[in-house]
């Protein structure tokens, strides 16, 4: 029964509320709700604190036996009641057509920020993947989180991800990694429902063009660098002093050689006869050798475990190479706090690899870095050696550990193109009948150090 004017309001009752009404309301004993006459199910909570929030009562479902849901709209203070009272409309007209907006404004409230989303999946990440791609992956997303940490994950608008991505564009390819990370992330979260079903907020925005990083050795500069790793290992790369530098007492011209040791040659020979990746030779453990069957088991390479076949030359490398300590190339061992020793891999070859590629002339043009070669160019080398002896992408997608065919497929353009050759028999026919043979040396070979 709705009570008389001015009379103040301690328990529940209906009425339609107004400003008026508001201000009669006093806490009681225990919670109440005031019901408005106007909108069925419209109501102000007021609990004994003397808070007070409009909120809507309904139900979800038909019949007495549907739940009772509660969705708050604000409190008094903030909220008039006529703007309670239109977003009160509005929940009901979502409910009668079938929608529960408490239990969707309740999940929306439960839903991950996009910093939230980046730790649970980096976590996924951190138990399923190497920690090189761990780090990888943190160090991408961090980027993205930088401005979209605090939104909500399930808010975030494609613009606000193009926004970001052109904002790093002077560095388009850690620009294209956020932006391929950040796909990644989404579509974990909604596979594991962390975020509801959506569309994927990167989809439909365009990378930066990438310029893929080639760099094969010819057959000549293939032989300049096997000189240049003899002469290291024997009588030692000659080298001048920096004319920049002012060096006091530099030794005399023939006594100015840099000499590698055993396992920094068999190393980089390993590199380009195996094809494997540079951790899996440096970190390469006698345990995981063996000779008599010419293969390498590798527990923990970037494809997780893997077999690596041994040609001749490589594994004659192996049988010839000292054994000192677990290590194929080992590293310089560490002094523990107990004093006991810890054997270690070699963690790089650079200072090595600096002086035979400048040896070999590899280090090209300065003004170029992209023809400098790296030590991951001898694995690319090896893969083009196969496929100019055409051995099919297939055998060498297994032979260098691709777990994907489009990994693989970067050394298609190496293999002889099919109108090349019909149109090299078409040359050739005709030069014959008209008895005009080119000379060898005017001929353009294929491909450079190719005769």
């Amino acid at each position: 029964m709705a009570k008389k004017a001015d009379t103040p309001i301690n328990s529940s009752t209906s009425a339609e509320i107004t400003l008026s009404l508001v201000k009669r309301i006093e806490p009681g004993e225990k919670e109440f709700f005031v019901s408005d006459t106007a909108v069925t199910g419209f109501a102000i909570r007021v609990r004994t604190t003397g808070a007070m929030t409009y909120l809507v009562i309904y139900r979800f479902g038909s019949g007495r036996e549907a739940p009772t849901r509660r969705y708050t709209i604000g409190s008094t203070k903030k909220v008039t009641p006529d703007e309670a009272r239109r977003v009160a409309k509005t929940v009901l007209a979502q409910v009668v057509q079938g929608g529960d907006p408490a239990k969707e404004k309740s999940a929306d409230r439960a839903s991950p920020t996009f910093d939230t989303l980046k730790d649970d999946y980096l976590r996924t990440v951190d138990a399923k993947q190497k920690s090189a791609t761990y780090k990888l992956y943190a160090r991408w997303l961090n980027i993205a989180s930088e401005t979209l940490g605090r939104k909500k994950a399930k808010d975030v608008a494609t613009g606000e991800i193009e926004k970001l991505h052109v904002s790093l564009k002077d560095k388009p390819i850690t620009a294209n990694r956020v932006l391929s990370t950040v796909s990644s992330m989404y579509t974990w979260g909604m596979d594991t429902k962390a975020i509801p079903k959506m569309e994927n907020p990167i989809s439909g925005i365009k990378k930066y063009p990438e310029d893929s990083r080639e760099r094969y050795l010819t057959s000549e500069e293939l032989a300049r660098l096997g000189d240049a790793i003899r002469e290291a290992e024997t009588d030692g790369i000659p080298w001048d002093p920096d004319p920049d530098k002012k060096v006091k007492h530099a030794p005399k011209a023939e006594n100015r050689r840099i000499t590698i040791d055993a396992f920094s040659a068999a190393a980089l020979r390993l590199f380009i006869l195996t094809g494997a990746r540079r951790g899996e030779i440096l970190k390469l453990k006698w345990s995981n050798v063996d000779l008599q069957r010419g293969l390498l088991f590798l527990d923990d390479s970037k494809t997780r475990k893997k077999t690596i076949i041994l040609n001749g030359p490589a594994q004659l490398i192996l049988t010839e190479l000292p054994k000192v300590g677990p290590f194929v190339i080992p590293g310089e061992p560490r002094v523990l706090d107990d004093g006991k020793i810890e054997d270690r891999p070699r963690s790089d070859l650079k200072r090595p690899w600096h002086h035979i590629r400048k040896r070999a002339g590899l280090d090209a043009a300065a003004e170029d870095p992209k023809l400098r070669v790296r030590i991951h160019d001898l694995r690319h080398t090896h893969a083009s050696v196969g496929v100019e002896a055409n051995l099919s992408l297939q055998i060498i997608g297994k032979l260098l550990g691709h777990t994907q065919t489009k990994t693989t497929e970067r050394y298609a353009h190496l293999a002889d193109d099919p109108k090349r050759r019909a149109s090299d028999l078409i040359g050739s026919k005709i030069v014959d009948a008209m008895g005009d043979r080119p000379r060898r040396e005017n001929v353009h070979p294929l491909r450079p150090g190719k005769t």
